[in-house]
Parts: structure tokens; sequence; C-alpha cells
């Protein structure tokens, strides 16, 4: 009996594509803003933001989405997954992708 193994090896390229895509979900459901307001409000207990602020928020979410992947601030999970071979998101991973976007956040709040 032939039995066909599937070697599935991640690449350098495939495991950024990844990241790219996971992170660039995140930034657009950001980009609604009741979205964006409800997580403020429930992560940083802010009540109101000026509209000027959101937009600000906004247009650095729209350029974070065109820029590279921060391949530093990703290394672990990078890691994990050229070592485990396998894309499966920890919390601790998915807290990274919420990390980056809080650092955005951050310079609007205070």
């Amino acid at each position: 009996m032939e039995t066909n193994i599937l070697n599935t090896k991640w690449t350098d390229h495939d495991i950024l594509d990844l990241v790219r895509k996971l992170r660039n979900d995140l930034i657009k459901d950001f980009l609604d803003e009741r979205f964006l307001k409800e997580y403020i409000s429930s992560n940083f207990r802010i009540r109101e933001l000026s509209n000027a602020k959101i937009e600000f928020i906004k247009k650095d979410l729209k350029e974070l989405l065109l820029s590279p992947v921060n391949t530093l601030h990703y290394e672990n999970l990078i890691n994990q997954i050229k070592t485990t071979d396998s894309a499966a998101l920890t919390e601790t991973n998915e807290h990274l992708f919420y990390k980056e976007i809080e650092v955005l956040l951050k310079r609007y709040m205070y």
C-alpha cells in the first residue's frame, strides 16, 4: 500500500503572507468606526473621542494596512510557525496583532 505524504514546509514568504493577512484582517475590523469606538471604550475606558482623533486613527490604520509586516514584532510567531510547521494561533499570538494596533491607538488616547 502506497501512502502519499504531503510535506508542507512553510516558506518565509508564506509565513509573512499569513501574518500580513491576519494583521490586515484585524486592521479592517478597526476601520469600522463602530468596532473602533467599542474597542476603545471597553479596553481603554474612554467613552468619547473627537471626530478628528477618529479620523487620524483611521488614517494611521490605513497606512499600517499598506506597510510591510514588522518582522521584529512578530518574530516569536514567525519562529513558532517555522519550528512547528503549523500556523495554529494561540491566544498569546493573537494578542500580538492587537498589541501592534494598540500602540497606534495609544498615541491618541493619552
